[in-house]
Formats: structure tokens, C-alpha cells, sequence
């Protein structure tokens, strides 16, 4: 069956950098569109970036463009997202999201997600 399964969150400090990885299984990852999206504390699932099967192109939600950066590694099969300069609005459950081979959503299927926490 598919499975996503995220890891990295923490907590850290505004304007510091964190990086969460997604290691999925259970169908060809390289064929797929992939994204992150998250969701605040009291509020609705976001999308936040998102990149083409080859790696080719990336996508970004504007409030994260400039500091957040997609890639993948389709021979592990991992979707990995760099945060960099975090701010305290960045605070959220983060999942990764298969989407489709021709472009992406928001899900499901989603892992579980990962925390991050920015404390101001």
C-alpha cells in the first residue's frame, strides 16, 4: 500500500533553518507529482510547494518563496523540503502529498506529517 512517512521537524528559532524529509513506498515515486502542505494550529490545510516527477520544476506558495526549496531523489524514493529564515507563521504539521502524474494536489493520499515549531 502507499505509504508516506515524514521526518525532520523540530523546533527552532525565527530566521533559523530546518529540513524535513518524506520517504515514501508503495508506488513508482518518479512517475508522480509531489508536495508539501502543512496546517497551522486552528487553521486549514495549506498547499506549499510542489515539483514535477523528474525534478524539473518546482513550485511555491508565495509567502515561502525565496526560502523553502523542493527536490526529490527518485532513486530513495524522497521528497525533501529545506527551510531556511523561518518565521513564527511557519508553525505547522507538515505532510508531504502524492499528487498526480500530471500535476499536482494536496492529497490524499499524506503521511502522518512532522512538526516544526518557530519560536519568535
Amino acid at each position: 500500500q502507499v505509504q508516506l512517512v515524514e521526518s525532520g521537524g523540530g523546533v527552532v528559532q525565527a530566521g533559523e533553518s530546518l529540513k524535513v524529509s518524506c520517504v515514501t513506498s508503495g508506488f513508482t515515486f518518479s512517475r508522480y507529482y509531489m508536495s508539501w502542505v502543512r496546517r497551522a494550529p486552528g487553521k486549514g490545510l495549506e498547499w506549499v510547494s510542489a515539483i514535477s516527477p523528474s525534478g524539473g520544476a518546482a513550485f511555491y506558495e508565495d509567502s515561502v518563496k525565496g526560502r523553502f526549496t523542493i527536490s526529490r531523489d527518485n532513486a530513495k524514493n524522497t521528497l525533501v523540503l529545506e527551510m531556511t529564515n523561518l518565521k513564527p507563521e511557519d508553525t505547522a504539521l507538515y505532510y508531504c502529498a502524492r499528487g498526480a502524474t500530471t500535476g499536482y494536489t494536496i492529497g490524499p493520499p499524506r503521511g502522518q506529517g512532522t512538526q516544526v515549531t518557530v519560536a519568535s
